[in-house]
């Protein structure tokens, strides 16, 4: 199994549990200045001495045969990430669109059995709460180059029959989470005092929060159930709604301590609100979600104290 984007959150959790499950896993990521990549560098240590390796490679310039040869499935986790004014049109087309060409070309060339393309809710717009034969109307450039990407790989499926599916992903939350995501920002604030940046409007946002470890099972469930699951595009999150406030609530509440919000200008794009709407994954593979958006949290507070705050202390 080769993992894109490894050395991410997402990656770095999947690639872990799909060891523990005794697949043979490999990954490649390209270590960007996203935000500091001495974290993915820590990840890849950590994956390294796991038994996975990971290959530092780019997928908009580097040749990636060499990587794909002999993988039988490939989970496509890379991309640009997030909806940010400082990141320009360019680099999201680069690392979402091209690369997801080029990955896809050298997938079809080693003849790759299983690719996952993991897309994401952006596509359906400013309100993502529909099923998968609505029409997307992504309302940010990270949403229309993951659309962009993902009809290239169902492109692919129609017209020549490349065995893929696209999973479009929903707030996902959790342990190694981003540093600039709400979660990390929060719980850090209220650790240390300090202020937490918030976006004017945005408490009354409804997010899908979806636990790090559903979504690996939710990958993996699709892997297992690829008769049913290739060419298909899946929803796959918790149908469970809450407003970014009640989420905040929870944080304070399992940490003891309210958070000092400071406001900050509305972010254009924002989505305001997701709800995954699962019943044809739940129907066609038998995917549940099971982590409840405080358990997940708990876990996350956890892991924070044990691997952030203890190391920093």
């Amino acid at each position: 199994m080769l993992v894109t984007g490894i050395a991410g959150y997402i990656g770095t959790n999947f690639a872990l549990r799909m060891v523990d499950k005794g697949h043979d896993v490999a990954g490649v990521d390209s270590f960007s200045e996203y935000y500091d990549p001495k974290i993915k560098r820590a990840n890849a240590a950590f994956l390294d001495r796991s038994g996975v390796k990971v290959y530092g490679k780019d997928l908009a310039v580097d040749p990636l045969d060499e990587i794909v040869v002999g993988a039988d499935c490939v989970v496509h986790l890379a991309g640009q990430p997030g909806i940010s004014e400082k990141t320009p049109w360019a680099d999201y087309n680069r690392n979402n669109t091209v690369a997801t060409h080029r990955l896809l070309e050298a997938s079809q060339r080693c003849t790759v059995d299983k690719f996952v393309n993991i897309s994401s809710s952006s596509v359906y717009g400013i309100r993502a709460m529909d099923a998968e034969v609505t029409e997307p109307k992504p309302a940010s450039w990270y949403g229309e180059t993951k659309l962009a990407a993902e009809l290239e790989v169902m492109g692919a499926f129609r017209l020549s029959g490349f065995p893929a599916c696209s999973l479009r992903l929903f707030s996902v939350f959790g342990e190694r989470e981003r540093p600039e995501k709400l979660f990390p920002k929060l719980i850090r604030a209220i650790d240390e005092d300090s202020d937490f940046p918030l976006f004017k409007g945005s408490l009354d946002h409804q997010r899908s929060y979806s636990y790090v470890g559903d979504i690996c099972e939710g990958i993996h469930t699709t892997i297992e159930n690829w008769n049913k699951a290739v060419g298909e595009i899946f929803n796959l999150g918790t149908d469970q709604c809450f407003t970014t406030r009640r989420a905040i609530r929870t944080v304070e509440e399992i940490m003891g301590k309210k958070a000092r919000i400071a406001t900050r200008p509305a972010r254009p794009g924002d989505q305001r609100a997701t709800h995954a709407n699962i019943e044809k994954i739940r129907s066609r593979l038998g995917w549940e979600p099971k982590t409840s958006l405080r358990e997940g949290l708990e876990k996350m507070v956890a892991w924070y104290g044990a691997e952030i705050r203890g190391k920093s202390d």
